[in-house]
């Protein structure tokens, strides 16, 4: 069974789905009984057109589904408009399908959820962990989304920042490792980008560029994480940097600065460095001041806690960390990593521990438990 295939299909028959009358949650509903059928079904029996297929059976279980309510006699008068069988026209809808989820009958959040729930495929937990909130939620959250969207017609779609928002929070799962979406994120995004001509799209590709552009050297053989100071350079992808400093600069010179264009900025200073020993964390500050101003967000004053510690020294780097809410995913392990730089190896050891277990992936908690092991040996010896 080529799951890939399968998830790569799902938004292009939710669209036609939804573009035939059925009300998204419904729709959703359909989708996902064809694909377990298709799981079933597939391996003794493949069809010779796949999505024609999924459109047909999902099609199919939608209208049972609503001939057991109140709407069965109207939609038993829809029977005739069954797909016929037989080979479907080839279209990409996913980027489509991110805009209409993106209704302006639903908040931002809500949408934004919503979409990374339905057409991302990302779970629950990975959207919560994203929003930085507990999981029953958003859970809710998306339960409300469902709901308020139920019965409504999505043909109004929803606005540029909001399925930003999305792509970026899809291309984090991807570049995290969880979830192979980054490539996905990457090339939905220079399709808006070939169509819209606004600096954020431009901004946010190239931020994906530059961060996708570090996957190789990311890991170790091993599959252990390998952080960005001891990133072998060479592996970089000397062709995605270009391209991403060439689109941020473009940006950049419209002078309509947005938080994409000001995360961009941060990595192609990293990107621009020949080592880590080299990297100008003086700029990089000024930028996440910028970002600070812009967005306000926790995650980006601990990074900028990390650019401190870096360009002022470790203990500027531990003030400016004090003045934030200890709970913040990965607050520890910027604690810790910032007490080793100041000397503080128990310190440093224990925290690194502490942040081990908080770790949201595995690969992220064996190279905190790593680190840990790592100074508590250099203390014994």
């Amino acid at each position: 069974m080529d799951e890939a295939l399968l998830r790569s299909l799902t938004p292009s028959v939710l669209t036609v789905l939804v573009r035939r009358g059925a009300d998204f949650a419904a729709a959703e509903d359909a989708v996902q009984e064809a694909l377990v059928e298709a799981v079933r079904s597939w391996p003794d029996d493949p069809p010779r057109d796949a999505k024609g297929w999924l459109v047909t059976v999902a099609w199919r279980k939608f209208l049972d589904a609503r001939r057991s309510d109140a709407a069965r006699r109207r939609r038993e008068d829809r029977a005739e408009e069954e797909p016929p069988p037989g080979p479907a026209p080839a279209a990409d809808d996913t980027l489509q399908l991110y805009f209409l989820c993106a209704h302006p009958s639903l908040t931002p959040s809500s949408a934004v959820a919503l979409t990374l729930r339905a057409v991302g495929g990302l779970t629950t937990r990975q959207i919560a962990q994203a929003y930085l909130v507990p999981e029953a939620t958003m859970a809710q959250r998306i339960s409300r989304a469902k709901r308020t969207v139920s019965g409504v017609r999505l043909d109004r779609p929803g606005d540029v920042s909001t399925v930003l928002r999305v792509l970026y929070l899809v291309f984090n799962e991807g570049y995290s490792g969880d979830v192979d979406l980054a490539a996905e994120a990457i090339r939905l995004t220079r399709q808006l980008a070939a169509v819209i001509d606004h600096p954020e799209v431009s901004g946010l590709l190239a931020l994906m560029l530059l961060h996708h552009s570090r996957s190789a050297a990311r890991t170790a053989p091993d599959g252990s994480l390998v952080p960005l100071a001891e990133q072998d350079r060479a592996r970089w992808d000397t062709r995605s940097i270009a391209e991403g400093v060439r689109i941020l600069q473009t940006a950049l010179s419209l002078d309509r600065l947005g938080e994409f264009q000001a995360q961009a900025a941060i990595a192609a200073l990293h990107a621009d460095a020949p080592t880590a020993e080299e990297t100008d964390w003086v700029q990089i500050v000024e930028w996440y001041d910028e970002l600070t101003r812009l967005t306000d967000s926790p995650v980006v004053r601990l990074n900028r806690a990390v650019a401190v510690g870096e360009a002022d020294g470790p203990r500027a780097g531990l003030a400016a960390l004090a003045a934030l809410d200890d709970s913040l995913p990965r607050h520890t392990a910027v604690a810790a990593h910032l007490h080793e730089r100041d000397g503080d190896l128990t310190t440093a050891a224990r925290l690194y521990a502490e942040a081990a277990h908080k770790a949201p992936n595995l690969a992220e908690r064996d190279h905190l438990t790593r680190q840990a092991a790592r100074l508590n040996t250099r203390r014994t010896h």
